[in-house]
């Protein structure tokens, strides 16, 4: 692969203005890194000495109630990873074996795998290039040409299968047009899963995330916003919607005064530990300073970037990102891997965006729609460096 001078001193300079920005002396610079400056110790041993360190303690209630007051949820329920509350929210959203369920294709791959964990198939539907998530116009121009309602629900024309869910993604932290999304679901009586797995502390017209749809989820793993480690949540406002939830995230178990072992359907053992959840709630104490660098950061880059020409993407109209994962846009996928190999072999860790899901052998024969701006960002997108600094 053969670059010209210019291109060499564009990486060169990217990388600078990495590091001027970042400030970490060292040789190397992580993508992402958890900070901890609070309680965190102080409720880990706290939840130790009480010994309720697994799926019941006064840290995994804690969680749930600092999460329903930051987010606006009316409730919240705590799992041990993001995968398994987005798998929860499709089952209490209706999606069964057979089902299709409309999602973009530039996603983590465990989007896709929740789908396929109830017998459900994925649809692609493209992206927006701005937001980086699902589009509102490719999803109703899709279901336009691709979909019908019958008795109530809404078919896929091709395949006979019921598009049951929609799972669109606030993809790095940036809100996608949620609200739109929102409206066309309820036309095609679509239910609507937001996948805010990134986007703790991110808003559209001043909503947050996870709120718009009829079930969200976040995820807490040790790259995020803030961790525990692992962990994810559930939110809703729909108190039915909780309680099952809850119900079989606890492996399904019916309370009883005996304490007898008895349940009523097919459970999952996806509650949240109390050890994990005492991490939590001191890195929710701060959250809201954790928030404040990270957009900081972003506007430190944003400066520095656009001195240099290099694109920067910054947050959507009317939104408020949480800025989880900075990123910049180049010219094709060459320049990328060239960037990538350059700013590697520098010490400054990289990466590209997630290999396209209809581009994976497990998902390659899932029903699809046209997905140009999918492949254009995939072929051009770098996150760079985006821990903050205290």
């Amino acid at each position: 692969m053969i670059f010209t001078n210019r291109t060499f001193t564009m990486f060169e300079k990217i990388c600078k203005s990495i590091r001027e920005v970042v400030q970490i002396e060292c040789d190397r610079v992580p993508l992402h890194e958890p900070v901890f400056f609070g309680n965190e110790k102080k409720y880990l041993n706290e939840c130790i000495d009480s010994t309720y360190v697994s799926s019941i303690g006064k840290f995994v209630d804690e969680v749930e109630k600092k999460i329903c007051k930051y987010t606006g949820s009316r409730f919240a329920i705590a799992t041990v990873n993001g995968t398994s509350a987005l798998h929860v929210a499709l089952l209490v959203s209706g999606v069964k074996s057979g089902d299709e369920v409309i999602t973009q294709p530039l996603t983590f791959v465990a989007t896709c795998n929740a789908i396929s964990y109830c017998g459900a198939k994925p649809v692609f539907v493209d992206v927006d290039k701005d937001t980086m998530g699902l589009s509102p116009s490719a999803l109703r121009d899709f279901l336009k040409n691709n979909a019908k309602i019958v008795n109530g629900l809404c078919v896929n024309k091709h395949t006979g299968n019921c598009i049951k869910a929609c799972i669109p993604m606030h993809t790095f932290g940036h809100p996608c047009r949620i609200k739109e999304i929102s409206f066309i679901c309820k036309k095609w009586n679509i239910s609507l899963v937001e996948d805010a797995a990134e986007s703790l502390g991110s808003t559209y017209e001043g909503r947050h995330t996870g709120n718009f749809g009829n079930v969200g989820i976040f995820s807490f793993n040790g790259n995020k916003i803030v961790t525990a480690g692992g962990g994810g949540c559930i939110v809703t406002d729909n108190e039915q919607v909780a309680t099952r939830a809850k119900h079989i995230t606890t492996t399904a178990k019916v309370p009883n005064k005996m304490g007898e072992f008895y349940h009523d359907e097919i459970g999952y053992n996806y509650r949240m530990p109390n050890v994990n959840a005492a991490i939590l709630t001191a890195q929710l104490e701060n959250v809201s300073v954790i928030i404040e660098k990270k957009r900081q950061l972003a506007a430190d880059y944003l400066k520095k970037l656009k001195s240099i020409d290099a694109v920067f993407v910054k947050e959507p109209e009317r939104c408020l990102s949480n800025y989880w994962l900075n990123t910049i846009i180049l010219e094709n996928k060459q320049q990328k891997i060239g960037f990538l190999k350059y700013a590697i072999n520098n010490g400054i860790e990289v990466r590209p965006c997630w290999t396209l899901m209809n581009k994976m052998k497990i998902y390659q024969n899932c029903f699809s729609g046209k997905l140009p701006n999918s492949v254009w960002l995939s072929d051009r997108l770098v996150n760079i460096p985006s821990t903050v600094s205290l």
